[in-house]
């Protein structure tokens, strides 16, 4: 049956439906490979993964989906890797505990990250010192994107910085005064005394 199956789904008709199929997500493509596998391979499955390249199993729920009228639900959030923390929460905490004691909040208030001086090769060293977290302990690059997703940047810790000294009045500025020039008394040529006056 199989055969017959490829002798009636043309060359391009096939790359026509698997290029829509490509083009679908969750339960429309389902519920396309059901249709196809209703009209092209008498309902089965395993035949639709032979002539179209499908999943098996997407296309069985989607059959059963079809059938009984229900939508199955995606759980799409279970999907890809989980993040360090979630899988191993001892890590971040113990990540936190060799950070804070040596970072410092943003001195200007205006982000909420803390700076710290700690390398993240640096915290990987001391966990794999650790028996219980060295089995478990990630990629110094892994390490540095959990340290970013915790809150800590990699900057020196500073100081609060010195208030700047007011600079000095300029002789141009209205409040300034020069020294040998009080009120009514005429400035030397060339602003310099008479004594030591140069050629101008």
């Amino acid at each position: 049956m199989e055969e017959s199956m490829v002798l009636r789904v043309l060359p391009e008709v096939l790359e026509t439906i698997c290029s829509a199929a490509a083009k679908l997500t969750g339960y429309r493509r389902r519920e396309f490979q059901a249709e196809v596998a209703n009209q092209y391979c008498d309902s089965s499955a395993r035949q639709a993964e032979s002539v179209f390249g499908w999943g098996r199993a997407a296309v069985q729920t989607g059959l059963h989906e079809r059938r009984s009228g229900i939508r199955c639900l995606d759980n799409v959030h279970v999907r890809g890797r989980r993040k360090t923390e979630d899988k191993s929460p001892q890590i971040a905490a113990a990540i936190r505990q060799l950070v804070e004691p040596t970072s410092q909040t943003d001195p200007t208030f205006q982000s909420t990250l803390a700076f710290t001086r700690v390398t993240a090769a640096a915290v990987r060293t001391a966990l794999q010192a650790d028996e219980a977290l060295a089995p478990i302990v990630p990629c110094r690059q892994t390490i540095g994107s959990l340290l970013n997703r915790l809150g800590y940047r990699l900057r020196p810790v500073i100081k609060a910085r010195p208030q700047k000294k007011f600079a000095r009045p300029t002789p141009s500025s209205p409040t300034s005064t020069r020294r040998g020039n009080e009120p009514g008394q005429t400035p030397p040529a060339c602003g310099f005394p008479s004594t030591a006056r140069p050629k101008c």
